[in-house]
């Protein structure tokens, strides 16, 4: 075994990625598999035995909840990171830590090769090997469905299949659902196979991890979010006092209430990275919920102009997670300015979740420029009211000017303006 080429498989358990195992190890390679627990509902024990009766000579099963939460989550939904102005990243922040992860043990393990089943059709395939070169330059990448000997022998699924079946893989375990699925403490996302026309509706036994917002309860929860620099600290329920601290425990718990409430379902087409066009479905409750908190605790603490060159920074920064460019030199200036534009971002909001709906209700920060005075249409408080008339008057000269330019360029030409 010591002279055979030893790679680090990201290892699902699903009909894919159980193929290529098989098939790397009868190309002559030493598969480890690599199962990352970012949260979703797997049996990893029973997929640990899958690897291991496929091929596998060690399988590595690795819990990354809580960082997945405190070192991707939290930043990203710090900068408002929300890709086309709909899409909360579930998939995209997810696939950097995976990759990290794995680096990591093809380090431990002194393999010289890491392996994917993305497809070279999707945006996947760029966000693990961009990060795998941009952590680990020198390692060398096995992407089978880029590869001319793989694609030789399996044109689509009906090979797929033949080959398990012919090498005792079972398929049978995960019922295949007629599209492609991928999830995570973040979200859930549905996508291709009948969900590929954009004109069909998803039907309702394609949402997992929300309630229809129809079936959500009549009556609302109410909860208190707390944040301490940008990020959530705390979490109340004012109906029945639950209370959550702990970054883990606090997310964990916001997808509970987002998914009795029906909240976070979001149906759209998204321009992937390789330059086409994909209708994704997705369901996003307890992010839904920290984004609408997070955005509301800003417009008390922070600062206008800080605020608008921060909306413009989380555009790029939404782009950049989405493209798969996390670590990355345009990254860390990005998220050093996001994390500078936090430090007096602290305080509470209290939220209103109601069929689907996130409403904000009330707000309170140590570091509000809030001015109840100044703001107040029935008190004169500080604020001179007079002065707003050179306020506009200085603020319309560049108003005046064009005017004047126009008028002076129509009636040259003989034109009405």
């Amino acid at each position: 075994m010591s002279n055979r080429r030893k790679v680090v498989l990201a290892y699902s358990g699903g009909l894919d990625t159980s193929v290529i195992l098989k098939w790397l190890e009868q190309e002559g390679y030493e598969v480890i598999a690599y199962v990352a627990d970012v949260g979703q509902e797997d049996d990893f024990e029973a997929v640990r035995l899958k690897a291991l009766a496929t091929g596998a000579t060690k399988v590595r099963v690795e819990d990354l909840k809580e960082e997945f939460v405190t070192d991707f989550i939290f930043p990203a939904f710090k900068g408002n990171a929300i890709y086309e102005s709909r899409y909360l990243l579930g998939t995209a922040l997810a696939r950097p830590l995976i990759a990290k992860r794995q680096i990591e043990i093809a380090q431990e393990e002194d393999a010289h090769y890491v392996a994917h089943g993305a497809t070279g059709k999707g945006n996947d395939q760029v966000r693990l090997e961009l990060a795998y070169y941009g952590l680990a330059p020198e390692i060398e990448v096995l992407a089978p469905w880029k590869m001319p000997a793989f694609l030789e022998r399996f044109k689509g699924r009906p090979e797929l299949l033949a080959y398990a079946a012919e090498h005792g893989i079972d398929v049978t375990a995960t019922a295949e659902k007629p599209y492609s699925e991928d999830e995570n403490l973040l979200h859930i996302s549905h996508e291709a196979g009948i969900l590929e026309d954009p004109a069909r509706a998803a039907s309702e036994d394609v949402y997992s991890r929300t309630v229809s917002p129809e079936d959500a309860p009549d009556r609302a929860t109410h909860i208190v979010v707390t944040f301490q620099d940008g990020i959530p600290i705390h979490v109340e329920n004012l109906e029945d006092g639950t209370s959550k601290t702990g970054a883990l425990e606090l997310f964990t718990y916001l997808n509970e209430v987002g998914r009795a409430n029906g909240i976070g379902r979001l149906d759209m087409v998204e321009n992937r990275f390789v330059g086409v066009k994909s209708r994704g479905v997705y369901e996003t409750p307890g992010g839904t919920i920290l984004h609408a908190a997070h955005r509301d605790i800003e417009s008390i603490a922070m600062d206008r102009e800080v605020m608008r060159l921060r909306d413009m920074l989380s555009a790029k920064l939404s782009e950049r997670i989405y493209s798969g460019f996390w670590f990355s030199p345009e990254m860390d200036f990005l998220m050093a300015a996001i994390d500078k534009s936090q430090e007096v971002i602290d305080g509470r909001v209290w939220l209103k979740l109601y069929k689907g709906n996130v409403l904000p209700t009330a707000r309170e920060s140590s570091s509000s420029l809030y001015d109840q005075e100044f703001a107040s249409m029935d008190l004169e408080g500080g604020f001179n009211q007079q002065d707003s008339a050179g306020f506009i008057k200085i603020s319309a000269i560049r108003l005046m000017a064009h005017n004047a330019i126009m008028r002076r360029k129509h009636k040259h030409w003989g034109v009405d303006p």
